[in-house]
């Protein structure tokens, strides 16, 4: 009673894998009853379901000493030497064939290791070609030009693992041990393996998968000579810089290596190793007390491989349907993990007595539903520019907020009532591990801006940070809550703020190593500059042209200077604004007068041709020859009125069609004859 398919959605826990089998042997005594489950997971990841979070991450997770260096970190801008080599599909892993190797910079690692620093690797290695195989190097340093010297080295060698490390001279002046030679056979089996190199000189300690290795071979040698030749570190080769015509790589490594790291100056605990190595999937064993006195159980290191055995029948039975499966990652490896049990029986007075076939199944793991990671909060502010000089948090109300998809029905339901399955948003609760600060535009200038963050804040948390013109970086497998914590009490100072208007930013935050990315928010910050304050109190800024606002930023110590240029500038504008309006109305007045008078002209020119085609030469005004000329712009304005009374009387001439027509008869006669009067008056005066 078992099931070949067993089904595992993450988050469920330990799951019994045959929550129903027992054994069946037609009522054959049996003396003792030997099986054995093994879950295979060698193609997941690095043998199993382990976190994918970067070495530096899990080693502050796990607690591990601090000061760790990446020697094969993923390929970026400040870490370009590994942007030459093979990658797996996961950009964690390396894979050399022999024909490359990478240089490592030199100040990455400090030249001076001391008694005590501790080596640790990922590595998939398979036997070496030949009876006598060259030394494949994992990790060297050598001398750069000159001579040939290994001043420390680890390498395969015949599926041997080889530590070496030559003294100093000056350090020590006697015979010393200088190779450490380890013979494994997990070295050569083309599996992955943890191996964590712990060196407090003279003692140097392996530990392979957990698990205490001592050296089978250690042989002595003495100190280098002391010489003034550079040293070049190098990892998947060994860097040759003397006995050749040219300085070249030689020893190549074939194999995988991931998560390489030396850490200068300390040791690692066996605590500590452990959880760097160990799987998040295995098999497990439901309430261990109730298995009882009469069986006996033995777990592998990684908990993939369980013994039991027992006397009786039912008692391997009842274990049996404790077996579980459990899977502790949040997002656990999609895919396939086989099973296989096999069972031995023992008969009264006989070794084997029954066959008993094999069980192979296997157990699915789903895919988790993937998490949407959203980061909110005031995306724009301003702040005074005194503000930026002692520091201004950038993210003071930051969210970091994760929701999945979940569907109310289940997935087999028939393909057209999928459209109509309601979508709900369900608030995840899982760990990040890093939130970067970006800045957009150009780098910060060190001399005069910069992030800063109190690592008094750090403490208490699985984080850490690194500061850098571009951005600042807060790293470290911790929850959510505790990256909003950190994130609020991030800062931006500039001392220097008269050169600086605007500043832009952006923050993104992943989960597992870049597999789940969080939205890029955008924050822009402005600087507000004091020389400029009274005048935003008194005119709008959006007037001013972007030179005027330039010429006002000055530094502090000349602020008197700055309030002198800005007044005679304020006012020139101003009166020039004032000008352009008068200008505006006037002309828009004597348009509109002109276009008034000679409507009124056109009218009347128009009236005198159709009506007032009379004889007036009957027609006689006398005017007294001594009378006082009257200046000519008193009959102007006299016009000028009557021919506003002649707009006036227009308008309102819709009352009756007689009574107009009567109107504009008689003031048509009247200006005649006062045009024909100053026509006189004219003609008078040139007389007189």
């Amino acid at each position: 009673d078992w099931n070949k398919r067993i089904e595992y959605k993450p988050g469920s826990g330990s799951i019994p894998l045959f929550p129903s089998i027992h054994l069946e042997t037609c009522d054959g005594p049996v003396s003792s009853i030997h099986t054995t489950i093994e879950l295979q997971t060698d193609y997941i990841g690095k043998g199993c379901d382990r976190e994918t979070y970067s070495e530096k991450s899990l080693q502050k997770l796990c607690g591990a000493s601090s000061g760790a260096i990446d020697l094969l970190p993923s390929p970026s801008a400040t870490t370009n030497w590994t942007a030459g080599l093979l990658m797996d599909n996961n950009d964690m892993i390396f894979k050399f064939d022999g024909k490359q190797g990478a240089k490592i910079p030199d100040g990455i690692v400090p030249k001076n290791l001391t008694d005590q620093f501790t080596i640790t690797l990922w590595m998939k290695h398979g036997p070496s070609p030949g009876l006598r195989a060259e030394k494949e190097t994992i990790l060297c340093n050598s001398d750069k030009t000159e001579m040939n010297r290994h001043h420390y080295a680890l390498y395969v060698h015949n599926c041997r693992l080889v530590f070496l490390l030559r003294k100093d001279f000056d350090q020590a002046d006697t015979f010393r041990p200088a190779e450490f030679h380890w013979k494994l056979d997990q070295i050569c089996d083309k599996e992955w393996h943890y191996y964590v190199v712990n060196v407090e000189f003279p003692v140097v300690t392996l530990y392979m998968d957990g698990t205490t290795y001592e050296p089978y071979l250690v042989t002595n040698d003495w100190p280098i000579h002391p010489s003034h030749i550079a040293m070049q570190l190098t990892v998947g080769a060994c860097w040759q810089g003397g006995e050749v015509t040219k300085p070249r790589f030689a020893q190549y490594f074939h194999g995988s290596l991931a998560s390489l790291t030396i850490r200068p100056g300390k040791i690692e605990s066996q605590k500590v190793i452990s959880c760097l190595q160990a799987c998040k999937e295995g098999l497990d064993i439901n309430s261990l007390e109730s298995l009882g006195q009469g069986i006996k159980y033995h777990f592998n290191p990684s908990q993939s491989v369980l013994v039991m055995e027992a006397d009786d029948i039912e008692n391997i039975n009842q274990a049996l349907r404790k077996v579980s499966y459990i899977n502790s990652r949040q997002f656990p490896t999609a895919g396939v993990r086989r099973l296989k049990v096999s069972s031995k029986v023992q008969c009264f007075g006989e070794d084997v007595c029954i066959s008993i076939p094999d069980i192979d199944a296997y157990v699915m793991v789903f895919q988790a539903n993937e998490p949407k990671i959203t980061i909110s909060g005031m995306d724009h502010f301003a702040r005074p520019a005194e503000q930026f000089q002692r520091g201004v948090i950038l993210l003071p109300d930051i969210r970091i907020v994760s929701t999945v998809i979940k569907m109310e029905h289940p997935v087999d339901s028939k393909e057209h009532d999928r459209a109509n399955k309601p979508v709900v948003l369900e608030e995840m609760l899982h760990n990040l591990d890093f939130c970067d600060i970006l800045v957009i535009g150009a780098e910060l200038d060190p001399e005069q801006e910069c992030l800063e963050l109190d690592h008094v804040e750090l403490q208490g948390k699985h984080l850490d940070a690194t500061n850098s013109t571009a951005g600042y970086s807060i790293y470290g497998v911790d929850t959510m809550h505790n990256y909003e914590q950190v994130l609020r009490q991030v800062r931006y100072r500039n001392w220097y703020t008269s050169a600086t208007f605007d500043r832009k930013f952006r923050v993104k935050c992943s989960e597992l190593n870049g597999r789940y990315t969080s939205n890029e928010f955008n924050l822009e910050v402005n600087i507000l500059h004091s020389s400029n304050s009274n005048f935003m109190d008194h005119v709008s800024h959006m007037i001013v042209e972007p030179q005027f606002l330039q010429s006002v930023h000055h530094p502090e110590g000349s602020i008197s200077a700055v309030h002198s240029s800005v007044v005679p500038s304020v006012a020139t504008i101003v009166i020039v604004i004032c000008v352009s309006i008068l200008i505006f109305i006037i002309t828009l007045g004597v348009y509109r007068i002109r276009t008034a008078h000679q409507h009124s002209s056109g009218d009347n020119e128009g009236s005198k041709e159709n009506e007032m085609d009379w004889d007036d030469s009957a027609l006689t005004i006398t005017v007294n020859p001594m009378e006082k000329y009257e200046k000519p712009h008193q009959t102007e304005e006299e016009s000028e009125e009557e021919d506003i009374d002649d707009e006036e009387e227009d308008t309102t001439s819709a009352e009756s069609d007689e009574s107009e027509e009567e109107d504009e008869e008689e003031e048509e006669e009247e200006e005649v004859i006062v045009q024909k009067a100053d026509k006189q008056n004219a003609t008078r005066q040139e007389q007189l």
